[in-house]
C-alpha cells in the first residue's frame, strides 16, 4: 500500500524502528543477528544499535527486487521530490543505475552516442549490452586544462551521420562542475524519438535551489541517475535512478536493476535514502543556502591567495552553460606544484583532503555536512601552502592532450574484447595493439583506454604521465603500467 504522499513520513525508516523495538528471536540473515555475533571492536566503535537496523527482506518490510511496500511508498516519495514520474533506490551506487540505463535502451549490436568523459560505470553498460559506443569528444578548455561538455551541434552532427542511434547519455555535470547546454541536446536528441539519459551522479542537489543548475529532468533529459551519497545525507553506495519519460521503458529498467544489484540489500543503506529525501523535501532550500554561502566565501577567500586561482564560468567558456557553484577547483601549478604535490602536503600536513586531485588542480566538494569551521581550514591550508610550501623551481608539465582529447579507434566493441582471448604484454610492445582493458585515472574514473580501442602512443604517455606525478589508475591489471593486457587477435 503506498502512503499518501506526505514529505515528512520515512516509510522505511518507520518500519525498520518498528522491527528494532519488538522482540522476538531471530533466525533469518545476517549471521550477526542483530549485533550479538559481531566482532567487538566492531560494535564498539559502532555502537550496537546501528547493527539491529541490519535486516533482510522480512515480513512487513519489502523486497528491492519488486516492491509493493514500504520501499515502493519510499520511492514514490522520492520520486515527487526529484521531478520523476518513476523512482528506483540503488544499494550499488550510480554504477548500477548507469549501467541498467544503457541495458534497458540498447541491445547488442546498437549504437549509443556519448562524451568520451563518461565515467567507467559507462563502458561496463556498454560491454554487458553489446551495444557500440559512438564517441563525441566534448569542449576543452585549454586555458584551465579541464574537459567541459559536448554541445547541442556536436550531438546533432552525430545523429546525422548515425540516426539509428538508440539513445543519448551526457554528463551532467561534469566532476568540475560545469554543466551543457542540456535543454537544447534534449531538443535534438527527441527529434530522433530516442531517450537523453544523463550521468548525473553529482548532481543531486541540483533541484533544490535556484542558484544552481537545473535538475536535469527538469530541463529535457528521459531518464537521470543521481549518486544520493556524493552531495546529499545518504550512506555511501546510496543512489537513485529517475525516469520522466514515457520514452524509457520502466519494465526494461526494472529487468534490468533485478540482474545488476544485490538480491540482499542492506536497509541501512535503503533507510539512508529515505532520510536524505525526507531532509532534502522538508529542508533542501535551507539547506543548499548554506551550502552556497559557504562556497561563496570559500572561493573569494582563496582566490586573494597569491598565485593560486580558482576556476569560475565566463561567457568564453564552450561547452558550459552553468558551473556548480558548491564544487570549487583551485589550480595550483603557480606554486610550482602538481596538484597530486598538493594534495599529499594537504592531506598528510595541513588536514585537509580533496576530493579530486590531477595534474594542474584540486576540487573539493562543498556539500550541505560542511561547516564554516571546514570553510576556514580550507583557507588557511591554502595560505600556509602558498607561504610554506611553494617550489621555487618553476614546474615543467609536459604538453599532454588530456584523456578526453587523445584520437583512438574501435577496432573491435567493447563486448567483443572483453569476451575475446587475453594476453599481458610489455607496455612497449602496446602501440597498435587493441585494448582488454579499461583504465583511468580514479577518481575521476574517466577511462583513457577502454576495451576494443587500439592502444596509442599518446594514451600511453597520458597514463605514464599520471603515474609519474603520484596518481592512482584502476582497471588495470598493472596499475605501475609495466604490462599491459590486450586482446590476442
Amino acid at each position: 500500500m503506498i502512503y499518501a504522499l506526505n514529505q515528512s513520513q520515512t516509510p522505511i525508516i518507520d518500519a525498520l524502528q518498528e522491527w528494532v523495538t519488538t522482540a522476538h528471536a531471530p533466525f533469518y540473515t545476517p549471521g550477526h543477528k542483530h549485533g550479538s555475533g559481531m566482532n567487538s571492536r566492531l560494535k564498539n566503535r559502532w555502537g550496537a544499535d546501528v547493527f539491529g537496523w541490519d535486516l533482510p527482506e522480512l515480513p512487513g518490510l519489502d523486497n528491492l527486487q519488486a516492491p509493493s511496500g514500504i520501499i515502493e511508498s519510499a520511492q514514490a516519495l522520492a520520486a515527487e521530490v526529484f521531478g520523476a514520474e518513476r523512482t528506483w533506490f540503488l544499494v550499488n551506487g550510480s554504477t548500477a543505475g548507469v549501467i541498467a540505463a544503457i541495458l534497458a535502451t540498447c541491445g547488442e549490436g546498437e549504437k549509443i552516442i556519448l562524451p568520451r568523459n563518461i565515467h567507467a560505470s559507462a563502458i561496463s553498460g556498454i560491454v554487458h549490452a553489446g551495444a557500440v559506443p559512438i564517441f563525441i569528444d566534448p569542449e576543452y578548455d585549454r586555458a584551465v586544462d579541464i574537459s567541459h561538455s559536448i554541445t547541442p551541434a556536436a550531438v546533432k552532427f552525430a545523429l546525422e551521420r548515425h540516426p539509428d542511434t538508440k539513445a543519448v547519455m551526457l554528463v551532467y555535470p561534469t566532476y568540475y562542475g560545469t554543466c551543457g547546454d542540456l535543454a537544447a541536446i534534449a531538443e535534438v536528441v527527441h527529434s530522433y524519438q530516442i531517450p537523453l539519459l544523463v550521468d548525473e551522479a553529482h548532481g543531486a542537489h541540483f533541484g533544490f535551489h535556484p542558484d544552481l543548475p537545473p535538475a536535469a529532468l527538469a530541463v529535457g533529459a528521459d531518464l537521470s541517475v543521481q549518486s544520493t551519497h556524493k552531495l546529499l545525507g545518504a550512506l555511501t553506495q546510496s543512489a537513485m535512478l529517475h525516469v520522466n519519460s514515457s520514452r524509457i521503458d520502466v519494465e526494461r529498467i526494472s529487468q534490468a536493476l533485478r540482474s545488476i544489484q544485490t538480491t540482499s540489500p542492506s536497509y541501512l543503506l535503503l533507510a539512508s535514502l529515505d532520510a536524505a529525501r525526507q531532509q532534502m523535501a522538508l529542508s533542501g532550500r535551507e539547506l543548499m543556502s548554506q551550502t552556497i554561502e559557504l562556497a561563496k566565501i570559500a572561493r573569494s577567500k582563496i582566490a586573494q591567495i597569491e598565485r593560486l586561482s580558482v576556476f569560475e564560468l565566463d561567457s568564453t567558456t564552450s561547452g558550459c552553460k552553468y558551473l556548480d557553484s558548491t564544487r570549487l577547483t583551485v589550480t595550483v601549478t603557480g606554486l610550482n606544484l602538481t596538484g597530486f604535490a598538493a594534495d599529499e602536503i594537504l592531506t598528510d600536513r595541513l588536514g585537509v583532503v580533496a576530493e579530486l586531485p590531477s595534474t594542474r588542480h584540486l576540487t573539493f566538494i562543498i556539500s550541505l555536512g560542511n561547516t564554516r569551521s571546514d570553510i576556514d581550514r580550507l583557507v588557511a591550508a591554502f595560505t600556509e601552502l602558498a607561504v610554506n610550501y611553494a617550489e621555487d623551481k618553476c614546474l615543467e608539465l609536459p604538453e599532454i592532450e588530456p584523456p578526453d582529447r587523445i584520437l583512438t579507434k574501435m577496432a573491435i566493441t567493447p563486448r567483443q574484447a572483453d569476451r575475446s582471448r587475453h594476453v599481458n604484454i610489455s607496455i612497449d610492445e602496446a602501440v597498435g595493439k587493441v585494448s582488454a582493458e579499461s583504465i583511468c585515472p580514479y577518481p575521476p574514473g574517466i577511462p583513457v583506454l577502454i576495451p576494443g580501442e587500439i592502444i596509442t602512443i599518446e594514451a600511453l604517455d597520458y597514463l605514464r604521465s599520471i603515474v609519474d606525478f603520484g596518481g592512482e589508475l584502476v582497471g588495470c591489471n598493472d596499475p605501475d603500467l609495466q604490462t599491459i593486457k590486450i586482446v590476442d587477435i
